[in-house]
């Protein structure tokens, strides 16, 4: 055990982030452990759709990304005992693990790579299913049936306990599938600090750091509402996570890099992709809304008082299948009478599609022109036709017959860009006890170690109920946007939407909570009302949260949103008009 603080940097939040990110994260300041996120749901649904000709060639997949980053430094990284964590083994931690043990012998260094197996469950799925395992939908219970096609993926959501084993066994790099974002930063904390199977404070507190530094450059600033009050950056920097003891962190970044990192940014990600004060996780379910945020300085802020309990006696299965197909055609409509233009295109198109076999239709205008412009941008706004089919061959008629439209629709016709058709990939949150999953780590001779389920769990029973707000006398107010005051994040958790909205004056802190009503939620939205918005209240961090069950349909890649995986909700939230406190303003 070390009294010392480890400082985990992030280096990754996405297959495809930044690609100088590692060699940018060595040149700053020193770290005891790198970290990289490959591994959203939306990244596992695209490549799984990249596969749908050939499912089988899928399990040979792993992000070869972070072999080019790795690619240059493995010397470097030996020589300064930095271990690097990552969980770019996607599908095949397996062949990953060789990959880079087979760089590192052509680059001369010493290092050991270990991998964490056991995520993978397509091969045993019926298995399970045959054994009476239901893989009960998360938010609504329902069982996965299997669909009309066979599933592309079934990847379980392990801890972190498979990265603190290998870490202490000396691997200074570990392989990761299928792990929980957070479990990249919980198994390096863990391992550094000698923390038992049932600290569960302090394993909170791990899972609190890796959810701020998991999504990389957001910590720093990166898409923050606030951006316009910050100094101006380009390229922000990535964060890194200085873990104490107890458990509780500063968060702060390397002094080189760009960005900014501050009370503000640092709720912006506590509150994105959460589902509620109780955020599970396969160690530990930690309350959120005990977390407590100090700025300590410039680019440091503290991170304390956070509580957890025991971890649920399930964790989460990403069932990925086949949902068709889809495609979007963008076309515009320049000058006078928008609104006729737009008419009669949405007739034209339901007309052709009448006898067609399309699933679905959505024709939705973008933006607005302005008065007397004075260029032609100015003049045009954009018309975003979508649509979803079975098979192909109705998207494809749909594509011809709208070219087909060229001299016979609106004055200013143009044509239009079309995408697709690609492949719809469904996503199912399925749930499964942990003691069904076998949670390994395999060393490079091959030994393999068992980590066992947690000993101790405790039964979700749902997030805690937050009544209503009362009504709030503000005297004497002003419309603006509530994005004068509030800031907000929001993004996406399978079919579901988040957003989370707060602000930094304590005196409005009881004008926004009674605003934020599940009912003007719903004004504002009002596709989530039939849904069913859920609300929650983080005092400590003077925010209102809602979850939006279903606005995204089943995941990011089968819905025909613009916004697909819900991550500009929160800015259209911060732009409607409300009448606020003029003493706040």
């Amino acid at each position: 055990m070390s009294e010392k603080s480890v400082r985990i940097a992030n280096f990754s939040g996405y297959l495809g982030d930044r690609f100088t990110a590692l060699d940018e994260a060595l040149a700053g300041d020193p770290v005891d452990v790198l970290v990289g996120d490959y591994l959203a749901e939306i990244t596992m649904a695209a490549v799984s759709a990249g596969f749908t000709s050939d499912p089988k060639a899928l399990g040979d997949f792993f992000a070869k990304y972070f072999l080019d980053q790795i690619r240059p430094h493995l010397r470097t990284i030996e020589e300064r005992g930095i271990r690097v964590v990552v969980n770019a083994g996607a599908f095949n931690p397996a062949g990953l693990a060789e990959a880079v043990r087979a760089e590192i012998d052509t680059a001369g260094a010493h290092l050991t790579v270990a991998h964490i197996d056991g995520d993978d469950l397509l091969d045993s799925l019926d298995e399970l299913r045959d054994t009476g395992h239901l893989f009960g939908h998360l938010d609504t219970g329902e069982p996965f049936t299997g669909q009309a096609e066979t599933p592309l993926a079934a990847n379980a959501y392990l801890g972190g306990w498979g990265i603190t084993t290998a870490l202490a066994a000396g691997a200074d790099i570990v392989i990761c599938g299928r792990v929980t974002d957070a479990s990249l930063v919980l198994g390096p904390a863990a391992w550094w600090h000698g923390w038992d199977l049932d600290s569960w404070n302090e394993l909170a507190g791990a899972v609190v750091a890796g959810h701020v530094i998991e999504c990389g450059a957001q910590a720093v600033g990166g898409n923050f509402a606030g951006f316009t009050s910050l100094p101006r950056f380009l390229t922000p920097g990535f964060p890194i996570a200085e873990i104490a003891g107890d458990g509780s962190s500063v968060i702060t970044k390397h002094s080189t890099d760009e960005g900014t990192v501050t009370v503000d940014t640092v709720t912006a990600q506590l509150v994105y992709e959460i589902q509620g004060p109780r955020y599970l996780n396969p160690d530990v379910t930690v309350h959120l809304d005990t977390v407590q945020l100090e700025q300590l300085g410039q680019n440091r802020v503290r991170v304390h008082s956070v509580v957890g309990s025991p971890p649920p006696p399930t964790t989460k299965v990403s069932i990925f299948t086949p949902g068709g197909y889809r495609i979007a055609i963008n076309t515009y409509l320049t000058g006078l009478d928008i609104d006729a233009k737009f008419d009669l295109l949405v007739a034209q198109l339901e007309d052709l599609a009448e006898d067609t076999e399309l699933d679905d239709l959505a024709v939705s205008r973008l933006g607005q022109t302005v008065s007397d412009p004075q260029n032609q941008d100015a003049a045009t706004v954009c018309v975003r036709i979508a649509a979803t089919a079975a098979i192909r061959e109705p998207l494809f008629h749909l594509q011809r017959s709208f070219n087909a439209l060229g001299l016979s629709s609106f004055p200013g016709y143009m044509g239009g860009d079309s995408s697709g058709p690609k492949p719809i990939i469904e996503y199912w949150p399925g749930l499964l006890p942990q003691w069904a999953i076998h949670h390994r780590v395999v060393f490079a001779n091959g030994d393999q170690k068992t980590i066992a389920p947690p000993a101790k769990t405790q039964q979700f029973t749902g997030q805690p109920v937050h009544a209503e707000p009362g009504i709030y006398e503000p005297g004497l107010t002003e419309q603006a946007p509530l994005g004068r005051i509030a800031f907000a994040r929001s993004g996406d958790k399978g079919g579901n939407s988040n957003v989370g909205i707060w602000t930094n004056d304590p005196r409005a802190w009881p004008w926004l909570r009674a605003l934020l009503s599940t009912e003007r939620l719903t004004e504002f939205l009002p596709e989530a009302a039939n849904a069913g918005a859920l609300r929650h209240e983080f005092p400590h961090l003077r925010a209102v949260h809602f979850v939006l069950p279903g606005l995204l349909g089943r995941g990011g890649s089968s819905n025909l949103r613009l916004d697909s995986i819900g991550k500009a909700v929160s800015e259209y939230i911060r732009a409607r008009v409300v009448n606020i406190p003029v003493e706040l303003l």
